[in-house]
Protein backbone atom coordinates (compact mmCIF):
# COMPACT_ATOMS: atom_id res chain seq x y z
CA UNK A 1 0.00 0.00 0.00
CA UNK A 2 1.77 3.46 -0.98
CA UNK A 3 0.60 6.19 0.80
CA UNK A 4 -0.93 9.64 0.23
CA UNK A 5 2.44 11.70 0.84
CA UNK A 6 4.50 9.16 -1.37
CA UNK A 7 1.66 8.97 -4.03
CA UNK A 8 1.92 12.59 -4.73
CA UNK A 9 5.92 12.67 -4.67
CA UNK A 10 5.25 10.11 -7.22
CA UNK A 11 2.75 12.13 -9.35
CA UNK A 12 4.58 15.22 -9.21
CA UNK A 13 7.78 13.46 -10.60
CA UNK A 14 5.88 11.92 -12.93
CA UNK A 15 4.15 14.73 -14.07
CA UNK A 16 7.57 16.73 -14.10
CA UNK A 17 8.31 14.40 -16.73
CA UNK A 18 5.98 14.58 -18.95
CA UNK A 19 6.28 18.62 -19.15
CA UNK A 20 10.17 18.51 -19.78
CA UNK A 21 9.19 16.34 -22.61
CA UNK A 22 6.13 18.06 -23.92
CA UNK A 23 8.36 21.57 -23.71
CA UNK A 24 11.58 20.60 -25.08
CA UNK A 25 12.92 23.79 -26.68
CA UNK A 26 14.86 22.30 -29.13
CA UNK A 27 14.38 19.21 -31.63
CA UNK A 28 17.46 17.28 -33.41
CA UNK A 29 16.47 15.75 -36.53
CA UNK A 30 18.58 13.42 -39.46
CA UNK A 31 21.22 13.52 -37.10
CA UNK A 32 24.32 11.13 -38.48
CA UNK A 33 28.19 10.75 -38.28
CA UNK A 34 30.18 9.94 -41.18
CA UNK A 35 32.35 7.00 -40.68
CA UNK A 36 36.08 6.63 -40.61
CA UNK A 37 39.11 4.09 -41.93
CA UNK A 38 41.48 2.70 -39.39
CA UNK A 39 43.33 4.94 -37.62
CA UNK A 40 41.30 7.87 -38.38
CA UNK A 41 41.53 10.27 -35.61
CA UNK A 42 38.29 12.20 -36.37
CA UNK A 43 34.41 12.42 -37.99
CA UNK A 44 32.22 14.61 -37.66
CA UNK A 45 28.49 14.73 -36.17
CA UNK A 46 25.98 15.95 -38.76
CA UNK A 47 22.02 16.90 -37.96
CA UNK A 48 19.61 19.64 -38.34
CA UNK A 49 18.69 21.61 -35.16
CA UNK A 50 16.10 23.89 -33.79
CA UNK A 51 15.36 26.23 -30.81
CA UNK A 52 11.85 26.48 -30.33
CA UNK A 53 12.97 29.99 -28.40
CA UNK A 54 16.22 30.32 -29.72
CA UNK A 55 19.58 29.50 -27.64
CA UNK A 56 22.81 28.52 -28.67
CA UNK A 57 24.58 25.02 -29.05
CA UNK A 58 26.95 25.82 -26.24
CA UNK A 59 29.05 22.06 -25.68
CA UNK A 60 28.69 18.35 -27.27
CA UNK A 61 30.41 15.41 -25.44
CA UNK A 62 30.59 11.35 -27.09
CA UNK A 63 32.52 8.79 -24.94
CA UNK A 64 33.85 7.26 -28.23
CA UNK A 65 36.22 10.78 -28.62
CA UNK A 66 38.55 12.59 -26.09
CA UNK A 67 38.19 16.08 -27.05
CA UNK A 68 34.18 17.40 -29.01
CA UNK A 69 34.18 20.91 -30.20
CA UNK A 70 31.51 22.96 -32.30
CA UNK A 71 32.96 23.51 -35.38
CA UNK A 72 32.59 25.84 -38.64
CA UNK A 73 34.15 25.47 -42.03
CA UNK A 74 34.20 28.64 -44.10
CA UNK A 75 36.39 30.73 -46.75
CA UNK A 76 39.04 32.44 -46.13
CA UNK A 77 39.75 33.98 -49.86
CA UNK A 78 40.09 30.91 -51.79
CA UNK A 79 41.28 28.69 -48.76
CA UNK A 80 38.54 26.56 -47.09
CA UNK A 81 39.06 26.42 -43.55
CA UNK A 82 37.99 24.94 -40.14
CA UNK A 83 37.65 26.59 -37.21
CA UNK A 84 36.40 25.71 -33.75
CA UNK A 85 33.32 28.10 -31.94
CA UNK A 86 34.25 28.19 -28.47
CA UNK A 87 31.66 30.95 -27.91
CA UNK A 88 29.01 28.29 -29.76
CA UNK A 89 27.15 28.30 -32.52
CA UNK A 90 23.85 30.61 -32.31
CA UNK A 91 20.19 29.08 -33.01
CA UNK A 92 17.88 31.81 -33.56
CA UNK A 93 14.05 31.01 -32.87
CA UNK A 94 12.36 28.82 -35.12
CA UNK A 95 15.01 28.64 -37.65
CA UNK A 96 16.70 25.48 -38.54
CA UNK A 97 20.20 25.62 -38.45
CA UNK A 98 22.10 22.66 -40.30
CA UNK A 99 25.07 21.00 -39.38
CA UNK A 100 26.50 19.60 -42.82
CA UNK A 101 29.38 18.59 -43.77
CA UNK A 102 31.32 21.82 -45.40
CA UNK A 103 29.49 23.99 -42.85
CA UNK A 104 28.75 24.14 -39.68
CA UNK A 105 29.25 20.43 -37.42
CA UNK A 106 30.08 18.91 -34.30
CA UNK A 107 33.81 17.66 -34.23
CA UNK A 108 34.55 14.69 -32.38
CA UNK A 109 38.39 14.20 -32.47
CA UNK A 110 40.78 11.65 -30.71
CA UNK A 111 38.41 9.02 -31.24
CA UNK A 112 39.00 6.21 -29.79
CA UNK A 113 38.13 3.66 -31.91
CA UNK A 114 37.22 3.38 -35.55
CA UNK A 115 33.39 4.52 -36.46
CA UNK A 116 31.46 2.21 -39.25
CA UNK A 117 28.98 1.90 -41.33
CA UNK A 118 26.14 0.51 -38.90
CA UNK A 119 27.30 1.78 -35.98
CA UNK A 120 25.47 4.23 -33.63
CA UNK A 121 27.07 6.93 -31.58
CA UNK A 122 26.32 8.39 -28.18
CA UNK A 123 26.86 12.24 -28.42
CA UNK A 124 25.13 14.51 -25.75
CA UNK A 125 24.56 18.22 -27.16
CA UNK A 126 24.10 20.95 -24.38
CA UNK A 127 21.58 24.25 -25.93
CA UNK A 128 21.54 26.92 -23.75
CA UNK A 129 18.50 29.28 -23.51
CA UNK A 130 18.26 33.18 -24.05
CA UNK A 131 17.08 32.75 -20.69
CA UNK A 132 20.53 31.24 -19.49
CA UNK A 133 19.11 27.83 -18.54
CA UNK A 134 20.49 24.98 -20.37
CA UNK A 135 18.73 21.80 -21.79
CA UNK A 136 20.81 18.92 -22.10
CA UNK A 137 20.19 16.29 -25.39
CA UNK A 138 21.06 12.77 -26.14
CA UNK A 139 21.92 11.70 -29.04
CA UNK A 140 21.98 7.86 -30.84
CA UNK A 141 23.60 8.65 -34.08
CA UNK A 142 23.72 6.24 -36.80
CA UNK A 143 27.30 5.87 -38.21
CA UNK A 144 26.89 6.32 -42.70
CA UNK A 145 29.43 5.53 -45.01
CA UNK A 146 32.76 7.55 -44.67
CA UNK A 147 31.58 9.01 -48.55
CA UNK A 148 28.61 9.89 -47.01
CA UNK A 149 27.72 13.81 -47.86
CA UNK A 150 24.25 14.35 -47.00
CA UNK A 151 21.56 12.14 -45.23
CA UNK A 152 19.27 9.67 -46.94
CA UNK A 153 16.08 11.26 -48.03
CA UNK A 154 12.92 9.49 -46.23
CA UNK A 155 15.63 8.15 -43.95
CA UNK A 156 14.12 8.38 -40.32
CA UNK A 157 15.87 7.04 -36.70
Amino acid sequence: MIKSGTRRIVAATALALCSSAVFAQTTVKDAWVRGTVAQQKATGLFAQITSAQGGKLVSASSPVAGLVEIHEMAMDGSVMKMRALPAGLDLPAGKTVDLKPGGYHVMLMDLKQQVKDGDTVPVTLVIEGRDGRKETLELKAPVRPLNASAPMQGHKH
